[in-house]
């Protein structure tokens, strides 16, 4: 075939209307052929001749987008000096805009000798490996405006693709599990109701399954090992995998936009599907090994591990710097997503061994006018030492609160949580934010996310049972921090059943009327339950799958969750951008917050560090709300008092008439949403008087006068 030396940028393949430029960066390679592929599967090989600053390049007239390609790198075999170049294993772009076809796990797929890891394998993997596509990047966005809403009337709501409508009736069944499927107007229409303002995806970066599981007759789920940081995962495609992929997640972008729905990724840079030094060569391996991993030193031939996954993908190396930077502003520029939530961010901050917040990775994103312009989320830690970095991330960023998850659990299944560590999380985590100029928002708060217990399953289980996962229940964590109400699983006794049905209520109304961004987990606000599985990412079958035939006990919690997101949404004092100063305002005596024991008592220095918490109540002054409005103006609200109850029945004694006349009852969490007889909301209770708490639960009550 004809070839031009074509041009060292932009890397990939770039389609002009005429033909295609091929480019790709290997610094220790010594050739590079472009292996193009016809419908029946023949392979044409074209030698690279062109290099431009470690990148082969070339333009081949007339390949247009649909073009199914690969590479091959040229360049010793010396695993002992960090290198894997062989030319008989067919590499993926790294830089592909489409991936189509699956990793079949053939042994060609190894790089070495089954018998003899030092030496290379022959074999040719091509029949085996996916391909990347050339990619046609025109799509009619036509309006599309980006959402772009502030974080502190932000709701994330975390969803697999595929998992969300995989069962759903009220979308066509071809477009169920799909892209297309969680923009079909059933899909909006619950994420509209229930009030969440963005969808946060599990992985679309393209992935394959690991070895391990397809032996076992399962399957990578969640999506967390990629192979390809530009190319949306061809499986969830209602449509097709020759480019149709990258249409399909557009106009899934496009239609959650025109719902005021904003769309972050949940991205995996720090490592890839490669695995470890055993692992398969599929594209980074093979292209450069010794740049684009962190390798051992003094011995290369092994791989860094700050992820558990067998490798760690080296973020110091300009050029993974390159492409990784390229890849966030790709998904920002062309598929205007609207963030990232930045999986094991510690392993991409780590300048050495230890993790740095001074690390080229950061500077890159905070000097990057696009993908600094967008929502950043760290998942603060990794499984190195010295990995936990909850509190440490630079400003721009926000973080998941592990603190926040673990004081709240420990406090509902009464583990002794002190009122200094509620109190902090419950107003934003100022311990961890205040001293870096940053807010409350810079706390993603959430009790559950897709690692780890559902909510049903955390006030179901004590234990973890992961039997389906196939490693005899060893896989998954142990520190669960959750409590079975009584009884291990599945029961049928009444008591234990509403005691459970108020946990959850417990848990949803303190992460929706806490300070700090909220997180839901798609399902918890429907009962969903895994089993007492909390580490099911190989599970792609109904257990994961959210059932869309609501019992009453899925209808009732889903009816709280909404009720708690319109308050919250209503209501500028559950979702402050500054800290509480704690001090009085407008001259008066009243404080912006007032914390309150069983007694009606201002809380003292003692009882704040007290390491036993029965109850608690948190008056939350809406009389300012110390930020200007739309127009400069002062906003103000109405003021709340939340109350917390433990373990154990507890008669409360509401504030004096300094901080209220007059209360109504809004929300208890005793009660139900079935509308008892009982049922006392609405009620007006008078300052002074005493209210009797259930056991673990939690009361709203609004100030009237």
């Amino acid at each position: 075939m004809e070839l031009w030396p074509g041009r060292p940028y932009p890397p990939g393949a770039t389609w002009d209307g005429e033909g295609t430029n091929f480019a790709l960066f290997s610094e220790g390679g010594q050739g590079v052929d472009l292996c193009l592929f016809d419908h029946t599967g023949a392979e044409t090989r074209i030698p690279l001749r062109e290099v431009t600053a470690h990148t082969w390049h070339g333009y081949v007239p007339g390949v247009s987008p649909g073009q199914l390609y690969g590479f091959r790198v040229h360049g010793p075999y010396q695993p002992q000096w960090g290198q894997r170049f062989n030319p008989a294993k067919l590499l993926v772009d790294p830089y592909a805009k489409a991936i189509a076809g699956d990793l079949d796990w053939h042994e060609s797929v190894l790089g070495y000798s089954a018998g003899d890891p030092d030496q290379p394998s022959s074999s040719d993997s091509a029949p085996h490996v996916p391909k990347a596509v050339v990619a046609d990047s025109l799509f009619p966005w036509g309006e599309d405006q980006l959402p772009r809403r502030e974080w502190h009337d932000t709701v994330i709501y975390e969803v697999h693709v595929k998992g969300f409508t995989a069962r759903h009736p009220d979308v066509p069944e071809a477009l169920r599990g799909t892209y297309a499927g969680l923009a079909s107007p059933a899909a909006i229409e619950h994420l509209t109701s229930l009030g969440v303002t963005a969808v946060e995806l599990l992985p679309v970066h393209h992935f394959v399954s690991e070895r391990d599981l397809v032996m076992r007759g399962l399957s990578n789920y969640w999506g967390y090992n990629s192979v390809g940081y530009f190319a949306p995962h061809a499986a969830y495609s209602s449509s097709g995998s020759r480019g149709e992929q990258v249409r399909e997640f557009k106009a899934m972008v496009r239609t959650l936009h025109a719902a005021g729905i904003e769309v972050i990724l949940d991205v995996v840079y720090n490592h890839t599907a490669e695995g470890n030094h055993l692992g398969p060569t599929l594209n980074f391996r093979g292209i450069d090994n010794a740049a684009y991993y962190r390798l051992v030193e003094p011995n290369p031939r092994q791989y860094m591990d700050y992820t558990g996954t067998g490798n760690t993908l080296n973020a110091r190396h300009p050029e993974v710097l390159h492409l990784i930077m390229d890849s966030l502003r790709y998904w920002v520029t062309e598929m205007h997503v609207d963030g990232f939530r930045f999986d094991l961010a510690s392993a991409l901050a780590r300048g050495f061994h230890e993790v740095d917040r001074l690390s080229a990775f950061f500077d890159l994103i905070h000097q990057d006018p696009v993908v600094s312009s967008v929502k950043l989320i760290a998942e603060p830690w990794d499984v190195g030492e010295g990995g936990y970095q909850v509190g440490n991330f630079p400003v721009l960023w926000t973080e998941w609160n592990g603190k926040y998850r673990d004081a709240v659990r420990d406090f509902w299944r009464g583990q002794g949580t002190s009122l200094a560590e509620m109190g902090y999380r419950l107003t934003g985590s100022s311990d961890l934010y205040q001293g870096d100029g940053r807010g409350p928002i810079a706390s993603i708060n959430f009790v559950t996310a897709h690692d780890g217990f559902t909510l049903r399953d955390l006030v179901s289980y004590n234990y973890k049972h992961n039997e389906a996962n196939g490693e005899d229940n060893r896989d998954g964590t142990d520190d669960n921090r959750s409590w079975n109400c009584g009884v291990e699983g599945a029961t049928e006794e009444p008591e234990v059943l509403e005691l459970r049905r108020r946990q959850q209520r417990n848990f949803l109304a303190t992460v929706l009327l806490s300070q700090g961004v909220p997180m839901l987990v798609a399902g918890d606000e429907v009962n969903r339950s895994q089993g007492g599985n909390n580490n099911a990412y190989c599970q792609d079958n109904e257990l994961n799958w959210i059932d869309w035939d609501f019992d009453d006990e899925a209808l009732e919690l889903l009816d709280v969750t909404r009720r708690l997101l319109t308050l919250r949404r209503d209501h500028p004092v559950f979702r402050r951008r500054r800290f509480f100063q704690g001090r009085p305002i407008h001259g008066t005596d009243l404080a912006d917050i007032g914390w309150f024991g069983p007694d009606g008592n201002e809380m003292d220095q003692d009882q704040w560090l007290s390491g036993n918490l029965v109850a608690l109540g948190m008056f939350l002054n809406g009389a300012e709300i110390s930020e200007p409005g739309p127009r400069g103006e002062r906003i103000t609200d109405e003021s709340f008092l939340v109350i917390l109850n433990g373990p154990h029945p507890v008669t409360f004694r509401l504030p004096n008439g300094k901080w209220a006349s007059t209360f109504e009852l809004i929300l208890d969490t005793a009660i139900g949403y079935a509308r008892h007889e009982d049922d006392r909301e609405g009620v007006t209770l008078l300052a002074d008087e005493e209210l009797s708490m259930s056991a673990r639960s939690l009361v709203v009550l609004r100030k009237t006068a």
